[in-house]
């Protein structure tokens, strides 16, 4: 399917007659454009989850500090200075002297108005809420902008809140129903967003009033592939210059290409199963319809121990990945990464997992299938994938063979990217999905989708969990890692809370992914990673490698380079290309529910 997929796309190319790709001129705009398999969830960075949506968002707004290409550890953005009371709880940022893309200063009241819309509008919650729910008040006078804690809190300079300017948010009605789509946006960042034509791409222009200088390109344009292979297609043609977040299968369909940098290290997402372990709302109220016996840790347990993790590095995978016998939090990140080890690690053992059912009272029927203990209701449950993503096939026919080893029935349920983000996060109408997150260097973010708070409100606002859970030890260790302001001390607790939800499991860790990428070395000259030391390049936790890409001109090409250098902007081509030639390859969505 996937070959035939890419011989469509390749005709398709030739159908539409798309000129071919040329090398900047000297004189010429560079231009540098990014493939992903996603499209945005939201402009607006109260409302925007997605791995892209947060990306773009990261080259575009400042924030008060962003981690070091480096070190990771938090260095000055918008904040170019800092100090903080002798009791923690009263910090202050001195903002720099800059200014807003439309001429406008950056001043702190941007800022606290930023900080105060989240901690007094549930809609502007759904992204980072939590990041402010330790606030007591945010002011500012001038430059200066003081936040006062309710308590010390050790992830203080991690913040991950996108500043926006005042003048221009607030004149925004409602910031839940806010599309944010507004051209050109107003922006502090290295890019400024021009253009964004849904499903298809979003265009940015390099902000030449950047407080660290202009970026060394133009214009950077991130162009929306739902096929993954039709992705691969575009990299290969040169439609795309860079294209990251590859499932092993594309990533390999790259080797042997003259043009193309294959790029493999060390991710910083966590891949997991998101179990409907009884949902409610934020005010405790059942919703959804997920399967009772997933009330039942015991159940959720056996499930565990039904999963043979190396099998599906080796198989799903294909060896680009390490089985998580930990939690949420990746290895890459040393100081947090926790993993069960002797009696605590749960290993793939079917027997154990009939055992642990049986002992719980789930018999099995004539046909095979386990009741509930009351006989009311069969454990058959359904799992939820996105469409149109073979990886996830391929690991639902895993699942599903494993789980029938232990009399429970597994239905694959595909949705699109919309439906599967509405019923996994706000709705619960689930059983078992496939999710997933990109870590930042400090986990205090991805812990914080698992609290109560994160489950969204009665008429859906809010939000941004990722299990609907609710758990008073997991609550109780959160907040004692965010007053703890010793680093190793605040670590050992974290490792707590991922063994809470290992033990627990509202979700199951099935692998931590590779970083795979690729991009073509004919149309960029040169791109650092993050970090600098084999980091990462899209989906990083930083805007640093496409504040840094230089694209390869004409005179580079002509001294050695392929003469089909960088297309310059999207063009009647890629317009015609993404609205017709892939009308048949595009589904509602492949990975689009990767988020951060």
């Amino acid at each position: 399917m996937r070959k035939w997929f890419a011989g469509l796309a390749a005709v398709a190319l030739l159908a539409v007659g798309t000129a071919p790709a040329q090398a900047a001129e000297p004189d010429k705009p560079k231009v540098v454009r990014v493939g992903t398999t996603q499209s945005m969830d939201s402009m607006n960075p109260f409302l925007a989850v997605r791995l892209v949506s947060t990306s773009i968002h990261r080259w575009t707004y400042g924030f008060l500090t962003v981690p070091d290409a480096k070190t990771l550890q938090p260095s000055p953005d918008l904040a170019e200075s800092w100090t903080t009371s002798p009791d923690g709880l009263t910090w202050t940022f001195k903002i720099r002297q800059a200014k807003w893309s439309d001429g406008q200063p950056i001043t702190a009241d941007d800022a606290a108005w930023t900080f105060t819309k989240m901690m007094t509008d549930d809609g502007a919650k759904t992204a980072n809420g939590p990041a402010v729910e330790n606030f007591a008040s945010v002011t500012a006078a001038g430059q200066d902008l003081t936040i006062k804690l309710k308590s010390p809190q050790a992830s203080m300079l991690d913040n991950p809140v996108p500043i926006v300017p005042k003048h221009v948010w607030e004149k925004v009605g409602d910031i839940a129903k806010y599309d944010a789509e507004t051209y050109p946006a107003v922006t502090s960042g290295p890019y400024i967003p021009v253009e964004h034509k849904k499903d298809q791409y979003v265009k940015l222009k390099a902000n030449p009033d950047y407080w660290r200088g202009a970026p060394k390109i133009d214009e950077l344009q991130v162009i929306f592939y739902d096929n993954p292979a039709a992705a691969v297609v575009g990299l290969k043609k040169g439609d795309i210059d860079l294209l990251g977040r590859l499932a092993p299968p594309d990533f390999e369909a790259l080797k042997g290409d003259a043009n193309v940098v294959q790029w493999n290290n060390e991710g910083r997402r966590a891949s997991y199963l998101q179990i409907n372990h009884g949902a409610t709302t934020s005010d405790n109220k059942p919703i959804g319809d997920g399967h009772p016996a997933l009330k039942d840790p015991k159940v959720r347990q056996a499930l565990h121990y039904a999963i043979d993790k190396q099998k599906l590095v080796d198989e799903v995978q294909n060896g680009l990945a390490k089985p998580a016998d930990g939690s949420i939090v990746p290895p890459m990140y040393k100081d947090f990464f926790w993993q069960a080890e002797g009696e605590k690690k749960i290993g793939f053992d079917l027997t154990k997992a009939n055992q642990i059912l049986d002992a719980a009272g789930y018999k099995k029927g004539a046909d095979g299938i386990r009741t509930m203990p009351d006989g009311s209701r069969k454990l058959q449950f359904r799992f939820s994938i996105h469409t149109d993503t073979p990886i996830e096939d391929k690991l639902a026919e895993y699942l599903t063979g494993w789980f029938k080893e232990l009399g429970i029935t597994l239905t694959t349920k595909r949705l699109d990217s919309s439906k599967f983000t509405e019923e996994t996060g706000t709705t619960a109408l689930f059983d078992i999905a496939i999710s997933g997150w990109s870590v930042n260097p400090d986990p205090e973010e991805v812990l914080a989708t698992h609290l109560c708070s994160r489950r969204p409100t009665a008429s859906g606002e809010g939000g941004g969990t990722e299990s609907f859970y609710c758990d008073p030890q997991f609550e109780q260790l959160y907040q004692q890692q965010l007053k703890e302001l010793d680093r190793p001390k605040r670590a050992g607790i974290i490792k707590q809370m991922q063994e809470r939800l290992y033990t627990d499991a509202p979700v199951i860790a099935l692998y931590y992914p590779n970083d795979l990428e690729g991009y073509r070395k004919d149309r960029i000259a040169s791109i650092t990673p993050i970090p600098e030391d084999n980091g990462i390049l899209y989906g990083g936790s930083g805007y640093w490698p496409f504040y840094t890409v230089e694209a390869v001109t004409a005179d580079a090409s002509d001294e050695g380079g392929s003469n089909t250098g960088v297309f310059v902007g999207v063009g009647i081509g890629v317009i015609v290309l993404a609205g017709i030639a892939f009308f048949l390859l595009r589904r509602r969505s492949g990975v689009a529910d990767d988020r951060e």
